[in-house]
């Protein structure tokens, strides 16, 4: 079982009178990439204010491996590094003194880890710029290595790629898979772009108004229960087994050549079951596929079913 790096549990912080965040539990585990999603005013950036002890919560507990966070902040925060909202620097000062200064602010102000922090987000190149010449997107880097110099295990970026450039955004996600695969650092991260999100997130947490509505593997969330995709040499021949079997399917109207798709609702059947109906057959099965939708639809789709 993996190790839990962050967990809340009922936690809850509320604004005159109005809980902002809502008896919350997340759970997030060591080396993955963990998505917070959810809609503007959500809870969001005051879910993360608390876990960084920004804010004190109204109820619940917050543990970072395994140490109460409210109750032993600083040693809990030791090995957490964040970027919240857009990252402040000395825009006279190069990038190399300015994280000389932030590092001795969290207790770490080591040369050798200033100059490694600088080469894993790519600006060891431009060390001794001053920061007021940098670009949107390497102000985010430089953030990012702010947050990675106390050797932080668990990191929290709150919309690290809003600004960015397409590049700019291919970049930051590669670094982040590298942080995590190669570095074994945990990502704790806020993002309204649910693409990139789906694309580099292990899990993801979806909360509206406060609370959780859902918290699983990307994997499985995108993938549709009980819905397979077969593209098949004789469309017709195979829709009439399948539905003698009491599979409903249906044409999608895709046909590619002498191929035809249709889309079964296999209620229990596995995909190695339909595949064998139709081989026993004769019927050539060109490609069978779980039906998947994207992280967008779900989002949109969850969160528009609260608000009926």
């Amino acid at each position: 079982m993996s190790t839990v790096v962050l967990q809340t549990r009922k936690l809850t912080k509320r604004y005159k009178g109005r809980a902002v965040v809502n008896q919350l539990d997340l759970t997030v585990h060591a080396d993955e990439i963990y998505g917070f999603l959810g809609p503007n005013g959500a809870g969001k950036t005051t879910t993360m204010r608390l876990i960084l002890g920004l804010v004190l919560p109204d109820e619940g507990v917050i543990e970072v491996a395994g140490v109460d966070a409210i109750l032993h902040r600083q040693r809990a925060l030791r090995q957490v590094g964040a970027v919240v909202e857009a990252p402040s620097f000395y825009p006279d000062l190069s990038a190399r003194h300015n994280l000389m200064h932030l590092g001795a602010l969290s207790g770490d102000c080591r040369r050798p880890r200033v100059e490694e922090v600088l080469e894993l987000v790519g600006l060891q190149h431009v060390a001794d710029d001053r920061v007021g010449t940098f670009s949107f997107g390497m102000k985010q880097r430089l953030g990012l290595a702010q947050a990675l110099i106390p050797d932080s295990k668990l990191v929290l970026l709150d919309e690290p790629t809003n600004g960015l450039d397409p590049h700019g955004i291919k970049d930051t996600r590669e670094l982040m898979r590298r942080l995590c695969r190669d570095l074994g650092v945990t990502i704790f991260l806020s993002s309204h772009l649910l693409s990139e999100v789906e694309q580099v997130c292990d899990r993801v947490g979806i909360i509206d108004q406060g609370q959780k509505i859902l918290e699983d593997r990307v994997a499985a969330l995108l993938k549709l229960e009980h819905v397979l995709y077969v593209e098949v040499g004789d469309p017709a021949q195979a829709q009439g087994l399948l539905s003698a079997r009491g599979w409903r399917c249906e044409p999608t109207g895709r046909h590619n050549g002498s191929t035809g798709r249709l889309k079964v609702h296999a209620d229990s059947a596995t995909a190695a079951e339909v595949n064998e109906c139709l081989v026993r057959a004769g019927v050539r099965v060109h490609q069978l596929l779980p039906a998947t939708h994207s992280l967008e639809q779900l989002f949109v789709t969850l969160t528009e079913n609260l608000r009926r």
